[in-house]
């Protein structure tokens, strides 16, 4: 009973802020603009100063871990190319294979991975070092994916894949993090003034984000595409923990590190899937199911692995 009350104390305070955002949004107190201003701000002001600070006052040289950096890159990469070489041969309908692929890999580590760790643990702990090993990796999948797969599709261009690594290099959250490290590693303190003024604004970065997330939400759309949909699901909650969990619990990661994997593996898919579907001109149609029905069911998994992982003494 304790080991249940832990990951429910540790998954279900994240989900109601999640539903507030969705409330709120019934309740016509906010609107899509809001929302895409609401998250455009989370993702360049507040998660990155965020992940600056709780880098930037802790030991780097305790903190980094290679091995997990290492063990975080080549999980995904193994996760990306094995969904995709399943979904060529097995998976019909050939104009939906970027998407599904996408949809079962790219899940929301920055935002729910911080989420979850600062919830159970008071800070980000190690979701900067997986942000750091999985999501350039996640953006220059998408691009290379997406590209070759779909209506029209005629290979990754030059455009595109520049595109995507200046999206990378610019990537505030991947910035932050960068000179966090930086700080870090120099031994600079923050004045007090500056720390207080940062700590301010730290405090608002998982509020506001998981307002955001259940603001954005669209329940109608998960109603199409429901076979693939399923699919796409399971991978992304149940099949990637499963496999890679043991492996990761082998290879001697707990706590922090190991709350940041179960993330990292069983995320919902991120909302951004669905815009770089769009925007590469993709329906959208299925990673917005799978985006909705990731999201809902999460909230079950992620506690049902947290009991697990909390049972065997990983956390």
């Amino acid at each position: 009973m304790e080991n249940l009350i832990f990951s429910l104390n540790a998954t279900v305070p994240v989900f109601l802020l999640m539903v507030l955002g969705y409330m709120l949004k019934l309740c016509k107190m906010v609107d899509e603009p809001f929302v895409k201003t609401l998250n455009t701000f989370n993702f360049r002001i507040t998660l990155p100063v965020l992940l600056f600070r709780d880098i930037a006052v802790s030991d780097f040289y305790s903190v980094w871990d290679t091995s997990y950096v290492l063990y975080c890159f080549f999980v995904t990469l193994f996760c990306i190319a094995a969904i995709w070489l399943l979904a060529a041969f097995f998976y019909k309908n050939k104009a939906h294979i970027g998407e599904f692929v996408q949809a079962s890999f790219r899940g929301s580590a920055a935002v729910l991975g911080v989420a979850f760790i600062q919830n159970i643990y008071g800070n980000a702990g190690m979701a900067p070092l997986m942000i750091i090993g999985t999501v350039p990796l996640y953006n220059i999948a998408a691009v290379v994916i997406l590209s070759f797969t779909g209506p029209g599709a005629g290979g990754v261009s030059r455009a595109s894949l520049k595109k995507s690594l200046r999206g990378i290099v610019t990537n505030p959250i991947i910035i932050g993090i960068i000179l966090g490290m930086i700080l870090s590693v120099s031994g600079l303190h923050f004045p007090v003034i500056l720390g207080k003024s940062l700590d301010s604004v730290s405090s608002l970065a998982t509020p506001l984000a998981l307002i955001g997330l259940g603001a954005g939400f669209e329940g109608r759309k998960a109603l199409r595409e429901i076979k693939p949909t399923v699919i796409c699901t399971i991978v992304k909650l149940l099949i990637q923990p499963l496999l890679f969990l043991p492996l990761a619990a082998y290879m001697g990661f707990r706590d922090e590190k190991m709350v940041a994997i179960l993330i990292m593996l069983g995320a919902p898919t991120t909302v951004s899937c669905y815009i770089m579907a769009k925007n590469m001109g993709h329906e959208g149609t299925l990673t917005s199911s799978v985006v909705v029905a990731t999201t809902f069911l999460s909230s079950v998994t992620i506690t049902l692995w947290l009991f697990i992982l909390r049972s065997f003494g990983m956390i």
